[in-house]
C-alpha cells in the first residue's frame, strides 16, 4: 500500500487575482484619461477654426427689363435656357416706333427745306441793298442839280425840297434793306446747321434708338430665370424687370459670421464649404473679402437703437468665400451652406 506524502501547510495566505477587478480599474483610469486627452485636443484646436451655418451660395443676377413700352410681340427664350451676351430675349411691337421714325425723318426734310428758303431769302437781300444804293445815288445827283439851279435862280424852292425828300426816302430804303439782310443772315447758323435741322436729326436718332430697343437683349452670358411673365401680349413698362439672367461661372458663398469671430479673420484664409443640397461634398475655398458693414446696416429699415428699449444683439458680418476650383456640382443661387474657416494662416 502506497503511502501518501503531504507538504507541510504554512500559515501564509495565498494571493488570488480577480480579472473583473482589474478591468474595472482599467476602465476607471482609461475613461478620465480619454476625456482629458479630448479636452486638451479641443482646447488646442478650438481656437484655430470658426464656422457658421448661416451661409448661402450667391451668383450675379441681372434683372432685365425694357427701355421702351409696348406689348410683347415675340418671346425667344424659356426658363432655364442658356443665353449669350447680346442674344435677343424678347421683342416688343415695333410698329409705333417705326411710325415715329418716319415722322422724325419728315421733320428733317421740312427743316432742310426751311433752311434752303432762309438761305435764298438772305441771298435776295443783297440785290435789295444794291437797288436801294442805286436809288440813293440817283436821288443825291438830282438833289445836287436842284441845288445848283436854285443858286442860279432857274428852279424853285419847292423843286429843291422835293429832291431833298427823295434823297431822304432813298436813304431810309437803303437802311431798311441792310437791316433786313442782317436779319436774314442772323437766321442762318454759322456752321450751316439750322437749329430746326439739328432738332430733327436728334429726333431721328431717338426714334432709331427706341426702335432698336424693341429688341431686348441679354446683358451677359447666363441662365434664364423668372421668365413666367414673358408672354406674348404682355404689356411692358420701362424700369420693371421682366426676366432675370443668372450669370454663369461666378458663384461664391456669402457666410454671415458673428462679429466676435472677425478678430482673427483676414482675406486669404482657407475655408471648407459644405453644401446642404449635396451631402458628402466638401469644397475648398478662401476668404475673398470681409463686408464693410453688418447685415442690419444694409437693411431696408435699419435698426434704431437710440431709444430706451434698446437690446444688444450680436451682429453678423457678411464674409465672401471664393471657391479655389470650379465646383463639380451646379451652384444654384440661394443654396444653404456650412463654412469653416482655418484661422491659423492669419496668426
Amino acid at each position: 500500500m502506497n503511502k501518501m506524502t503531504s507538504e507541510p501547510i504554512t500559515g501564509e495566505p495565498i494571493a488570488v487575482t480577480r480579472p473583473g477587478r482589474v478591468r474595472r480599474l482599467a476602465l476607471m483610469l482609461v475613461v478620465p484619461l480619454a476625456l482629458l486627452a479630448a479636452g486638451l485636443w479641443y482646447w488646442q484646436v478650438s481656437g484655430n477654426y470658426v464656422s457658421t451655418d448661416n451661409a448661402q451660395v450667391k451668383q450675379d443676377i441681372t434683372s432685365v427689363g425694357a427701355q421702351v413700352s409696348g406689348p410683347i410681340a415675340e418671346v425667344l427664350v424659356r426658363e432655364g435656357d442658356r443665353v449669350k451676351a447680346g442674344q435677343v430675349l424678347f421683342r416688343i411691337d415695333p410698329a409705333p416706333y417705326r411710325v415715329a421714325l418716319l415722322q422724325a425723318e419728315a421733320q428733317l426734310a421740312s427743316a432742310r427745306l426751311s433752311e434752303r428758303q432762309v438761305v435764298t431769302e438772305a441771298a435776295g437781300t443783297t440785290a435789295d441793298i444794291v437797288g436801294a444804293q442805286g436809288q440813293l445815288t440817283i436821288a443825291e445827283r438830282a438833289l445836287a442839280r436842284q441845288a445848283d439851279l436854285l443858286k442860279q435862280g432857274f428852279t424853285t424852292r419847292t423843286s429843291y425840297d422835293a429832291a431833298l425828300a427823295q434823297v431822304t426816302q432813298a436813304r431810309t430804303a437803303l437802311a431798311e434793306a441792310r437791316a433786313q439782310a442782317a436779319n436774314k443772315q442772323a437766321a442762318i447758323a454759322p456752321g450751316g446747321d439750322q437749329p430746326s435741322e439739328a432738332a430733327a436729326r436728334a429726333a431721328i436718332a431717338k426714334a432709331r434708338l427706341d426702335l432698336a430697343r424693341t429688341e431686348v437683349r441679354a446683358p451677359t452670358d447666363g441662365v434664364i430665370a423668372n421668365a413666367d411673365r414673358l408672354l406674348v401680349g404682355q404689356q411692358v413698362v420701362p424700369g420693371i424687370g421682366m426676366v432675370s439672367v443668372v450669370r454663369s461661372g461666378e458663384a461664391w458663398v456669402e457666410a454671415n459670421f458673428k462679429e466676435k469671430d472677425l478678430a482673427r479673420m483676414v482675406p486669404g484664409q482657407k475655408a471648407t464649404i459644405e453644401i446642404d443640397a449635396y451631402p458628402g461634398l466638401e469644397l475648398e475655398g478662401h476668404i475673398s473679402s470681409i463686408g464693410a458693414g453688418t447685415g442690419s446696416e444694409f437693411a431696408i429699415i435699419p435698426a434704431q437703437n437710440a431709444n430706451g428699449n434698446w437690446v444688444k444683439v450680436t451682429q453678423r458680418v457678411p464674409v465672401r468665400i471664393a471657391f479655389d476650383q470650379p465646383p463639380s456640382r451646379p451652384m444654384i443661387a440661394g443654396l444653404s451652406a456650412d463654412v469653416t474657416v482655418d484661422l491659423r494662416q492669419g496668426k
